[in-house]
């Protein structure tokens, strides 16, 4: 059974930074395709950014710049690292793996306030 843990959200001011955390069981995530997407109240959920098996990563125009993804083979851990905060970054995010059809975690608020 694969479960997907985040922790890491919180509340930050604008221009902070925040490192949100996705513990997997059931998975080894180097081989598995992972991403994190976000859903502000009243939107749609959307990915902010994803990593393949190989360790290529893409992000949404919105964060690009501003946001890391990472894996942490040994932890079997994903990492969302947050710089430069913004307002309109406030929302649930979760971890995925293997896409929209995959597993998701039970998501982390993260609030930035102005």
């Amino acid at each position: 059974q694969v479960q997907l843990v985040e922790s890491g959200g919180g509340l930050v001011q604008a221009g902070g930074s925040l490192r949100l955390s996705c513990a997997a069981s059931g998975i080894i995530l180097r081989y598995a395709h992972m991403g994190w997407y976000r859903q502000a109240p009243g939107t749609q959920r959307e990915l902010v950014a994803g990593i393949t098996s190989g360790g290529s990563t893409n992000y949404a125009d919105s964060v690009r710049g501003r946001f890391t993804i990472s894996r942490d083979n040994a932890k079997n851990t994903n990492y969302l690292q947050m710089n430069s905060l913004k307002p309109e970054d406030t929302a649930v995010y979760y971890c995925n793996a293997r896409g929209p059809q995959g597993h998701w975690g039970q998501g982390t608020q993260v609030t930035v306030s102005s």
